[in-house]
C-alpha cells in the first residue's frame, strides 16, 4: 500500500498540468472547460489503475510528465471529434439500419441545405399570405406517385402506426391476423403500439394460415379497424396462407369497416423487374382500396427517416387532427430531404440510378466484380508478403427488416495479414478514421464492395497500410486510437 501511496503521491496536479499545456501550446484552439475535464480524466483513470494494480511496481505510472500530457493531449483530440461520424459499409447490407440505413441522394442533399440553412416557407401560404401547412411540401407529389385521395407525413413509421391507431381505434377493436403480429427493432411490437394508442387488439387466424371466414366471424360492433401488418422483416414458408390486400377490403366493405395496412419498409419500385424478391408496392395497396396505409420515408423508399401516411381524404383529415400529431411532426430538413426523394421517382430510371439504396439493390454482381478486381490488382502492386487477397463469390443482403430472404450475388475481397488473426484486423479497421466496417468468415476479413461508395476504396488501402505496419506479429492488441 506504501508503493501505491507514493505513486499516487508523484501525480501531478491539475494546476500543473494546464500550466504546461499552457506553456506548451497544446489547447491553443480548445474551450478551457474541455480542457480542464479532460486533464482531470486522465488523472482519475491514472488513481484508478493505479489503486486497483495487483502489481505495484510495475508499469502503473507513465514515466514522465510528458507522458500524462501526451494521454491528456490524445483525450481532448477524442473529446473535439464528432460522436456520429462517417463510416466505410463494406459489410454488404445495404439498408443497414445500425450504420444510418438508407443514404440520400445528392440532390435531396442540396435541397436540405438550401432549406435548413435559409429561411423557408415551411408553415406559410406563399399564395394567400396566411399561415399553412407544413404537409403541403410533400403531399402533392405524394398524391401523384400513389394516386391516393390525401397524404401527411410524422417523424418515423412507428409514430405513423401509433398515431392512426390512436385516431381510429382508441377504445375499440382492431382484428389482426395472428401471423402479422410482427417485432421490428428496438422490441417494437404490433400487440404493445397498439396498447399503447388505447385500441383493443383482436387476433384471428393462426401463425401460418388465416383465412377471410377469420376475420368475419371476429366482426362486431366494437370493431373499429382491420389491420394488415407487412411480415418485411421475416417470412414463413410451406403449409401458409394470408388474406390478400384485395379480399380484406372486399370483406371490410360489407361491414362498413376500415381496412389498415402498415407496409412498414413501403416502396414505390416492383423489384420483381429486377430479378429481385416481389414486395407489395405502394401503389398497388391505394389501387387495392386500402383507407389508412402507412410506410417508412427511409429504408426501401431510400429518402430520410420518415413515417408516411395516405389514403382516403375522410380518415387522413382525422389523423392530422389528433393532438398527438404535433409531438410526432416532421422537421424542415427531413421534409426538405423526402420532397427531394420523392420528386426523383417522377422518372424510375432517374430513381434507380440516382438514389443510392436502390442503385445499390439493382446493381449487377459483374460491376462489383470489376471494382474488386480493381482493388485487389491495386493491392497486389504493393508487393507485400504478408498481405493476402482474393476475390470469393458471396452474398449481400438488403437489411432494414425488408426482403429477408434475398440474396444478392455479389463478389468479395478476402484480406488476410500473416500472423494476424481476422478478429485483431476487423479491430484495427473499425478503429481506423474513418471506421472500415466489413465483415468475417473463415477467418478471413471480408469486403463487399457493394456498399462501398465512390472514392471509399483509397480509404481501405489507407486503412490496409497502417494495418500492415501497425499489426506486426505478437503486436495485435494495438487498435488505431
Amino acid at each position: 500500500m506504501d508503493r501505491k501511496q507514493e505513486l499516487l503521491r508523484r501525480l501531478p496536479g491539475v494546476d500543473s498540468l494546464l500550466l504546461a499545456i499552457e506553456e506548451k501550446g497544446l489547447a491553443a484552439d480548445m474551450p478551457r472547460g474541455l480542457v480542464v475535464r479532460c486533464v482531470r480524466d486522465v488523472l482519475e483513470r491514472l488513481r484508478h489503475e493505479i489503486l486497483g494494480a495487483d502489481d505495484a511496481n510495475n508499469g502503473l505510472l507513465p514515466d514522465s510528465e510528458d507522458s500524462i500530457l501526451e494521454m491528456v493531449r490524445n483525450a481532448m483530440e477524442r473529446a473535439m471529434k464528432f460522436n456520429l461520424k462517417h463510416v466505410i459499409n463494406a459489410t454488404g447490407v445495404v439498408i443497414h439500419t445500425n450504420m444510418g440505413r438508407s443514404l440520400l441522394p445528392e440532390k435531396a442533399v442540396e435541397h436540405l441545405i438550401r432549406v435548413s440553412t435559409r429561411y423557408s416557407n415551411l408553415e406559410f401560404d406563399l399564395a394567400g399570405g396566411v399561415r399553412g401547412s407544413r404537409y403541403t411540401a410533400v403531399e402533392d407529389i405524394l398524391l401523384e406517385l400513389t394516386g391516393a385521395e390525401a397524404a401527411m407525413v410524422v417523424n418515423n413509421n412507428a409514430g405513423a402506426v401509433f398515431l392512426a391507431l390512436d385516431t381510429l381505434a382508441r377504445g375499440s377493436e382492431v382484428i389482426v391476423s395472428r401471423g402479422q403480429l410482427v417485432e421490428i427493432g428496438g422490441s417494437f411490437r404490433i400487440p404493445d403500439v397498439m396498447g399503447a394508442s388505447g385500441a383493443d387488439l383482436v387476433e384471428v387466424g393462426t401463425t401460418n394460415r388465416t383465412h377471410p371466414a377469420d376475420y368475419e366471424r371476429a366482426i362486431t360492433e366494437r370493431t373499429s379497424l382491420l389491420l394488415k401488418v407487412h411480415t418485411s422483416n421475416y417470412s414463413v414458408v410451406g403449409f401458409t396462407c394470408q388474406v390478400a390486400t384485395e379480399d380484406l377490403v372486399t370483406l371490410a366493405n360489407r361491414f362498413d369497416v376500415p381496412v389498415m395496412e402498415d407496409l412498414g419498409s413501403g416502396s414505390l419500385v416492383d423489384f420483381s423487374r429486377y430479378g429481385l424478391t416481389k414486395e407489395p408496392t405502394i401503389e398497388e395497396a391505394v389501387k387495392a382500396g386500402v383507407d389508412v396505409l402507412t410506410f417508412s420515408g427511409d429504408k426501401m423508399l431510400g429518402g430520410p427517416q420518415a413515417g408516411i401516411i395516405l389514403g382516403k381524404r375522410v380518415f387522413i383529415e382525422r389523423i392530422r387532427k389528433n393532438p398527438m400529431n404535433r409531438a410526432l411532426r416532421i422537421d424542415k430538413m427531413t421534409l426538405a430531404a423526402l420532397e427531394a426523394t420523392l420528386r426523383i421517382y417522377r422518372d424510375m430510371q432517374d430513381a434507380i440510378s440516382s438514389i443510392p439504396t436502390l442503385r445499390m439493390l439493382t446493381l449487377r454482381k459483374q460491376a462489383i466484380t470489376r471494382r474488386g478486381k480493381r482493388l485487389k490488382k491495386g493491392l497486389d502492386k504493393w508487393n507485400e508478403d504478408r498481405l493476402k487477397v482474393f476475390l470469393l463469390d458471396g452474398s449481400s443482403r438488403v437489411g432494414g427488416g425488408a426482403m429477408p430472404l434475398q440474396d444478392l450475388p455479389t463478389t468479395l475481397v478476402g484480406i488476410e495479414i500473416e500472423k494476424v488473426s481476422a478478429n485483431a484486423l476487423e479491430e484495427f479497421m473499425r478503429g481506423y478514421d474513418p471506421p472500415v466496417i466489413g465483415r468475417i468468415e473463415n477467418d478471413r476479413f471480408l469486403i463487399d464492395l457493394r456498399t462501398v461508395q465512390k472514392g471509399e476504396e483509397r480509404i481501405i488501402e489507407n486503412c490496409l497500410r497502417s494495418a500492415l505496419q501497425d499489426l506486426q506479429p505478437g503486436r495485435e492488441e494495438m487498435v488505431v486510437d
